[in-house]
């Protein structure tokens, strides 16, 4: 197998503190127990549990899209304020053992949300 073709590393590893996302001037969630995933070079991406979304904001969404080394992801869109953004939630119901831990929890496109708070500070980029 060619060095391009191996699978990225991926590591999941505790959220250092608790994030908190806001979306259409709402909390949309925020979480003590997020966990953070890396793959290869891609940015952070942090993984809240489903029990710290506000899912009154959420819709059910028909997207999907498929990982090979995560599952099928499954989607919803965000309704806050007077704004919406579609498709801006995703996480893995059945998601591969390797990545089980995430099952039960959703990400937040990064670019798609209005703030982003770490330990109750702001932050501008997925640095976790």
């Amino acid at each position: 197998m060619s060095k391009s073709s191996q699978p990225p590393k991926i590591t999941l590893a505790p959220a250092p503190d608790t994030i908190r996302v806001e979306f259409g001037g709402q909390t949309v969630a925020e979480s003590s127990a997020a966990l953070i995933l890396q793959e290869g070079s891609y940015p952070p991406v942090a993984y809240i549990p489903k029990a710290d979304v506000r899912w009154e904001l959420m819709q059910d969404s028909d997207h999907h899209t498929f990982c090979p080394y995560k599952g099928t992801a499954q989607y919803w869109s965000i309704s806050a304020g007077d704004r919406v953004a579609e498709n801006a939630v995703w996480g893995y119901p059945e998601a591969i053992d390797a990545v089980a831990e995430i099952q039960d929890c959703v990400a937040f496109y990064w670019d798609r949300m209005d703030a982003w708070y770490l330990g109750g500070k702001a932050i501008s980029k997925p640095a976790f």
